[in-house]
C-alpha cells in the first residue's frame, strides 16, 4: 500500500523531504500514513536511542505529567534537573551542568563559557577558537563559524570572527594556531558525524589535550551525536581516556524531546557567574525527568556492553557487505555509529533503501550513515543490511 501524497502546507521549505509522512513508531520501526512499515536506521539522526514508543521514555513523561509541573523557568530549581546534572557529572568528570534545548545551543554556550574562563584567567585578548575541517557544530552564528561547510556558511556571512580551522591529525598545525596565545579553546567532535562518520584517532585527542594544557586553552568535546552510549561507552572520549574541559550533549539526551547540555569542569564552572548565560526552557522538569530516565538506562554497564555486542555484529555485517559490493570503499565508525563509504553519491542509495523499507541518512556526499536505536536486535540489523545490499545493487 502506498502512502498518500504529502502536502508541505505552511511549513517553510528548509528541508529536502521525500514524499513521505510518518505517523507512528514502535521500537526500531516506523509506519507511514499508508500503513507501510520501515526499519529505522536513522533514529531521528541518533536521537531516539531507546527506540520509538520506549517504555522508559513513556513512563518518565507520564510520571512527570502526573506531578503537573511541565515548566517553571530557571528562576527556580527542580529535582529532575538536579538529578540529571548529577548523573552526567558522575558519568564524566567533576564539574557542573548547564541545560539548553539543542546541540547548537549547547555549543554556543560552551563558546561563551570558554571566553568567560579565558577572560577571567588571562584577560580579554584570549578569545579565539580552533575547529577542524570536516566539522559540524551547528547552524547558529557562532557554531556556524566553527562548522567547516562553505555551502552552509556563505549565504550568511559574516559569521562570528575568531575561528581558525586545522586538519585532524595535524599536530603541528594546531600548535601553530595556539602559539600566539589568543586561543581560548579547541573544539572537536570525537566522531565527526556530518563529516562522514570519522572517529578521531585517540593519539590525536591525547595530543590536543597536551597542547591545550601547554598553551592554557580549554578542550571542548562535541559529543552531540556520538555521546550517550552510541559508541558503546557512555561518552565516546572514554575510548581514548582523554578528558575534556567542556563537553556538549544533545541528540539522545531526552529520548526525542528537545534538550541540550554542557558539562563544564570545575575550573571552568568556578569562573561562571549568575547572568553570564540563560535559557527560558532549558532543563525544565518534564524534559529533565525524561533525560534522567534515559541517562540512567544507557549508563547501565549491561546496556553499554549490549551496544558493544550489537556494534560488533553491525560492523561484521557491513564489512561482509563491502566484500560483496564493488560500490563500497570502506566502513568507518564506532559502536552503533557507522558509515558506509561509497564510490559515488550516497543519495541514490538512501532513496533506494527507503523504497525497500529501510531508513538511512547520508553523512556527506558519499557516505551512508547508520545510527539505529541502541535497542535494535541482531535480526533487525541483518534485515536492514539485506535491504541495504539490494539498494546498492539497484541504485
Amino acid at each position: 500500500m502506498s502512502a498518500p501524497a504529502v502536502s508541505r502546507g505552511a511549513l517553510l521549505p528548509l528541508y529536502a523531504q521525500p514524499d513521505l509522512e510518518l505517523e507512528r513508531g514502535e521500537r526500531c520501526h516506523v509506519w507511514d500514513t499508508g500503513g507501510r512499515r520501515y526499519l529505522d536506521f536513522t533514529a531521528g539522526i541518533a536521537v531516539t536511542a531507546l527506540g520509538h514508543a520506549s517504555p522508559v521514555v513513556r513512563g518518565a513523561i507520564e510520571s512527570a505529567l502526573s506531578r503537573g509541573l511541565v515548566h517553571t523557568s530557571n528562576l527556580y530549581r527542580t529535582r529532575p534537573a538536579v538529578e540529571l546534572a548529577e548523573l552526567l557529572v558522575e558519568g564524566s568528570f567533576p564539574g557542573g551542568v548547564f541545560f539548553c534545548n539543542s546541540g547548537a545551543e549547547a555549543n554556543e554556550a560552551a563558546f561563551k563559557f570558554a571566553r568567560r574562563w579565558a577572560g577571567t584567567t588571562a584577560g580579554p585578548g584570549k578569545h579565539e577558537f580552533v575547529a577542524f575541517r570536516g566539522s559540524f557544530h551547528g547552524r547558529l552564528f557562532g557554531t556556524l563559524a566553527a562548522t567547516d561547510r562553505p555551502a552552509y556558511r556563505e549565504p550568511f556571512l559574516p559569521v562570528m570572527p575568531g575561528v581558525r580551522f586545522a586538519d585532524v591529525g595535524d599536530v603541528r598545525g594546531v600548535e601553530a594556531s595556539l602559539s600566539g596565545g589568543t586561543v581560548a579553546a579547541v573544539i572537536i567532535e570525537v566522531v565527526q558525524g556530518e563529516g562522514g562518520v570519522r572517529p578521531i584517532p585517540p593519539d590525536f585527542l591525547s595530543a590536543l589535550r597536551g597542547l591545550c594544557d601547554q598553551h592554557e586553552a580549554l578542550l571542548i568535546f562535541d559529543e552531540i551525536q556520538c555521546g550517550l552510549g552510541r559508541t558503546g561507552r557512555l561518552f565516546a572520549w572514554q575510548h581514548a581516556g582523554v578528558v575534556p574541559d567542556l563537553m556538549t550533549l544533545a541528540k539522545p539526551l531526552a529520548g526525542g524531546l528537545p534538550m541540550g547540555a554542557v558539562v563544564a569542569s570545575d575550573r571552568v564552572a568556578e569562573t561562571l557567574k549568575p547572568g553570564d548565560h540563560a535559557t527560558t526552557f532549558g532543563g525544565g522538569p518534564l524534559v529533565a525527568s525524561v533525560g534522567a530516565a534515559v541517562t540512567r538506562t544507557i549508563a547501565d554497564p549491561a546496556f553499554l556492553e549490549r551496544v558493544q555486542e550489537l556494534g560488533r555484529h553491525l560492523v561484521s555485517g557491513l564489512e561482509s557487505l563491502a566484500g560483496r559490493s564493488a560500490r563500497v570503499r570502506t566502513v568507518r565508525g564506532l559502536g552503533l555509529m557507522r558509515g558506509l563509504v561509497l564510490d559515488g553519491p550516497a543519495a541514490p542509495v538512501v532513496t533506494a533503501a527507503r523504497e525497500g523499507g529501510l531508513l538511512v541518512v547520508p553523512a556527506g556526499p558519499d557516505v551512508v550513515r547508520i545510527v539505529p536505536p541502541l535497542t535494535i536486535t541482531e535480526a533487525e540489523i541483518d534485515e536492514g543490511l539485506d535491504i541495504l545490499e539490494r539498494a546498492l545493487t539497484a541504485s
